[in-house]
C-alpha cells in the first residue's frame, strides 16, 4: 500500500485524537471491557452511520449508550420495541387540543441525537420500516408537515440472537441500512470480576425519607469532555484521512468476491464498500492516524459485511458459515 500524503493540519488531528481518547477513557470509568463496542459507536457517530448490536441481555448496552451521550453532551432516548408498538410511538403524531379545537404536533422520541432501539426485532415490520425510513432520510412527516431530525442523529438498535419467539427478523434490505452490526460477547473473567467489585462499592442513595440502591447509571459523570461542536470537528477530520488507491482496490475486490462466491446466495451491495471505506477512515482517526491501513479494513470487515451476506441452502447443508466464507475471502485478498 502506498505511503500517505504529507500531513496537513497535524495539530487539528491531534486535538481530535485527544478528544476521542478522552471520550473512551471517560466511558471506561463506567463500563468495563467494552472498548471495541465504544470504538464502533464512535465510528458510527463520526460517519453518520447506524449501528446494530447483537447480544444477550445484561451486557450494559443501555448503560454504554447513556454514558457516551453524557460524555459528549448529546440528547439520548430509549424505546423498548414490543409487538404492540405503533409508528406514532416513535415518530410522533398530531393530537387534537380540546381547548382550541386545533391539532398540535407531538414529536416522538426519534427527535434526539442518540436513539436506542431496544430489541428492534420484536416490533412489527411496519414499525421497523417507519424507523428505518427516518434513519435513511433523517426526516419525519407528521400529518402534512415534514420535520428534520436533529444533527447528529444516530440509531443504535439491539437484538437478542437467542430468543426468537415473538420476533420479526429484519429483512436483508433493512439490515443493509445499518452501517455496522457488532456482535457482543461475554466479558472475560477478570473483567467480570471488576464489574462485581465496582457494583459492590456503589452503596445506597438517600431519597427523601428512604433510600434506594445505587446503580451504574448513578456514577455516570454529568460533566462532558466535549460537545456537539467537538464531534462536528471530528467528523470533518475524518474527511481529511487519506485513502490510497491500493486500499480502494482492496475494498472493491473483497466486496466483489462476496458476489461471486459459490457458497453465497447474496453478496454485499455497493453500500457495503462505502461503509467499509467510511468506517476505516473513522477508525484510523480514533487510533490517531491521518491515513488508513490494511488493519482498519480487516478489523471492520466482519461488522460491515457479515449481515449483508446470505449463504446458499447447499452451503448451509454442508455446514459452511458466512463468517467462514468471509475469512476465506480476506485471506485470499491479504495474500
Amino acid at each position: 500500500m502506498s505511503d500517505p500524503k504529507p500531513s496537513t493540519g497535524s495539530s487539528r488531528f491531534q486535538e481530535t485524537a485527544h478528544f476521542l481518547e478522552a471520550v473512551r477513557e471517560r466511558v471506561a470509568r463506567v463500563v468495563v471491557g467494552q472498548d471495541v463496542v465504544v470504538e464502533r459507536i464512535l465510528i458510527a457517530l463520526l460517519t453518520s452511520g447506524h449501528l446494530l448490536l447483537q447480544g444477550v441481555p445484561g451486557l450494559a448496552k443501555t448503560l454504554l449508550v447513556a454514558a457516551i451521550s453524557k460524555t459528549i453532551h448529546l440528547a439520548f432516548a430509549r424505546v423498548q420495541f414490543t409487538i404492540d408498538l405503533l409508528p406514532s410511538d416513535i415518530l410522533g403524531s398530531e393530537i387534537l387540543d380540546q381547548r382550541t379545537s386545533e391539532f398540535r404536533t407531538h414529536k416522538g422520541p426519534v427527535f434526539t441525537n442518540l436513539l436506542l432501539a431496544d430489541e428492534i426485532n420484536r416490533a412489527a415490520p411496519k414499525v421497523q420500516s417507519a424507523l428505518l425510513e427516518a434513519m435513511q432520510e433523517r426526516k419525519v412527516t407528521i400529518g402534512n408537515t415534514t420535520y428534520k431530525l436533529p444533527a447528529p442523529f444516530l440509531v443504535i438498535a439491539t437484538q437478542n440472537p437467542v430468543e426468537q419467539s415473538g420476533t420479526f427478523e429484519l429483512p436483508e434490505a433493512q439490515l443493509d441500512r445499518f452501517m455496522l452490526l457488532h456482535r457482543l460477547e461475554y466479558l472475560k473473567p477478570e473483567e467480570e470480576k471488576e464489574v462485581l467489585r465496582r457494583n459492590a462499592a456503589l452503596g445506597i442513595k438517600r431519597d427523601g425519607g428512604g433510600a434506594v440502591a445505587r446503580t451504574e447509571f448513578d456514577v455516570i459523570d454529568d460533566e462532558p469532555v466535549g460537545n456537539i461542536e467537538d464531534l462536528a470537528q471530528a467528523m470533518e477530520r475524518v474527511q481529511d484521512v487519506f485513502v490510497s488507491e491500493t486500499f480502494l482496490d482492496h475494498v472493491v475486490e473483497i466486496v466483489n468476491r462476496t458476489r461471486r462466491h459459490p457458497a453465497l446466495d447474496l453478496g454485499c451491495s455497493p453500500r457495503a464498500g462505502i461503509a467499509l471505506l467510511k468506517a476505516s477512515r473513522a477508525r484510523a482517526l480514533i487510533h490517531g492516524r491521518n491515513h488508513v491501513v490494511p488493519e482498519d479494513l480487516y478489523a471492520l470487515a466482519e461488522d460491515v459485511m457479515l449481515h449483508r451476506m446470505r449463504p446458499t441452502y447447499e452451503a448451509l447443508a454442508e455446514g459452511q458459515t458466512t463468517a467462514g466464507v468471509l475469512e476465506e475471502i480476506l485471506g485470499e485478498v491479504h495474500a
